[in-house]
């Protein structure tokens, strides 16, 4: 099993979403954050005073699935969330030892 991690821009979450649905995944945890990376953030104007903006507003997805799932997944996220300017995402993928369904006790693939 694998744990997808993406970081997209707030506007692309409903693209991601169906693009997910169309690949048959649609369990998922959506998480609103803030960060920068290479865009570090912006100025804005605010009654007439100027300030910045260090952590812009993001998306966090996060997707635990079989294994054979994985790649179908990332390409999904990767085609849906591209806009091609700074500031697209970024995708992670780590592993998962065991997961858990607390209302029934099934465990592993059988969980998720």
């Amino acid at each position: 099993m694998k744990k997808i991690e993406a970081i997209i821009k707030p506007f692309k979450m409903d693209d991601v979403r169906e693009a997910l649905a169309e690949v048959g995944i649609a369990g998922m945890t959506v998480t609103e954050v803030k960060g920068f990376g290479r865009q570090k953030g912006h100025t804005e104007l605010y009654r007439g005073a100027e300030y910045q903006v260090d952590f812009l507003p993001k998306i966090k997805v996060e997707l635990v699935l079989a294994d054979d799932q994985v790649q179908q997944a990332i390409e999904a996220i990767e085609a849906s969330a591209k806009t091609g300017k700074i500031g697209d995402g970024k995708i992670f993928v780590t592993s998962v030892e065991t997961a858990i369904r607390i209302r029934t006790g099934e465990q592993n693939e059988e969980a998720i």
